[in-house]
């Protein structure tokens, strides 16, 4: 029973709660668990185990996997597509927190 105050729909409402099997995450995807087993080997997304051990996606992994499925549907190699994603990514970090440094300098 989950904690007093809370509610099990705010499990589902948090983007990092693991709530997809593997085949409904191939599903919502339209692609095969094959694919998704391919981003982890790449280090993309890491899946969460159940108890069981099997794979279990969230909604922001299911969002990654769906950039790097649109750039595979455009003919980039898997690789080069999870490469791509992290470099956009953590440039995206570098930044914010640069616009973060710039607004604490002006401060």
């Amino acid at each position: 029973m989950p904690p007093r105050g809370t509610r099990s729909a705010d499990k589902f409402d948090d983007d990092d709660y693991p709530a997809y099997t593997m085949g409904r995450a191939a599903e919502m995807l339209d692609t095969t668990p094959a694919f998704l087993r391919a981003l982890g080997e790449h280090r993309l997304i890491t899946p969460l185990r159940s108890e069981g051990g099997h794979r279990r996606y969230s909604r922001y992994q299911l969002r990654i996997a769906g950039r790097v499925r649109e750039l595979v549907d455009s003919g980039t190699p898997i690789e080069a597509a999870c490469r791509i994603i992290i470099l956009e990514d953590q440039l995206e970090e570098a930044q914010r927190i640069n616009e973060e440094l710039r607004s604490q300098q002006s401060a």
